[in-house]
């Protein structure tokens, strides 16, 4: 199944996406929706309000309590540049207001000059989870999303903390929809996953390349707090970013980024700067 969240008449509503249409899922959003012991049965039984046409997708997750990012966690990528593959899991965070629709506009903030783009496989917790094995982990997983963690270079290297350079406002593309965990479509041991910026394809990679797959994260995070329903889980970026590239190249007013996950779908956004 494919669950979203959209925009509807001023306010939000939680969705299944079918082919021609939209299904209302009785919530306001997936994050409350999520919140349901047996949101999966729900989402498969629902028949409520439809919605047809063009829809208007918000951030898949409106307002997750937790967006956890990896950072070094595609194998090739870390290879390449001559490092060791890390043994533990490099963290940190974004708040909520950092997320934007998957076709909303991608807000270059005024104070940075080296917006850069991440493409990433998002995960998205639809179970309470504590202190999880594997298995438990997995289980936990209600499905994927795309998502670019959008970063402001000069701002993430002003120190060796990273999360100021993470989190600007309206800079982080999610969605358009979930895929839940049981789809076909994402059942595969890795997925293609691109990022393209005004028509170059900038980043290729697969998400089985990943050093710490999306269990072993969560089981991982569980140690560290309770995961619940709706947190999101950026896995990482591959190879190709723009910082690293010789010379630079970042990301200018009306540029256009695309982020592609197979067997998920893709985020199209425009970038925009800042005006004050």
């Amino acid at each position: 199944m494919k669950l979203a969240t959209i925009r509807v008449n001023g306010t939000t509503r939680a969705v299944r996406i079918d082919d021609d249409k939209a299904v209302d899922l009785g919530e306001s959003d997936l994050v409350a929706f999520l919140r349901h012991s047996d949101w999966a049965t729900r989402a498969a039984d629902a028949d409520g309000d439809t919605y047809e046409g063009a829809l208007d997708y918000a951030p898949v997750l409106v307002a997750p309590e937790k967006v956890v990012c990896v950072g070094l966690n595609y194998r090739t990528h870390i290879l390449e540049m001559g490092r060791e593959l890390p043994s533990h899991p490099t963290l940190f965070s974004k708040f909520a207001r950092a997320l934007v629709g998957a076709y909303d506009d991608v807000t270059l903030p005024a104070v940075s000059t080296q917006m850069d783009w991440e493409a990433e496989l998002g995960v998205v917790i639809g179970a309470e989870v504590r202190h999880a094995d594997t298995e438990q982990a997995r289980a936990a997983i209600a499905g994927y999303t795309v998502l670019n963690d959008v970063t402001a270079r000069d701002w993430q290297y002003r120190t060796t903390q990273w999360d100021q350079g993470k989190t600007f406002e309206a800079t982080t593309p999610i969605g358009p929809w979930l895929v839940t965990a049981d789809d076909p479509a994402v059942s595969a041991q890795g997925l293609n996953l691109t990022c393209e910026v005004d028509g170059d394809t900038v980043q290729k990679a697969d998400t089985g390349d990943l050093v710490f797959d999306p269990a072993t994260l969560v089981a991982y995070l569980s140690e560290i707090v309770t995961l619940v329903p709706g947190d999101v889980i950026a896995t990482g970026t591959p190879g190709g970013v723009g910082h690293a590239r010789k010379p630079a190249r970042y990301l200018q007013d009306g540029s256009l980024l695309v982020t592609r996950i197979e067997g998920i779908g893709e985020t199209r956004n425009t970038c925009r700067r800042e005006t004050r």
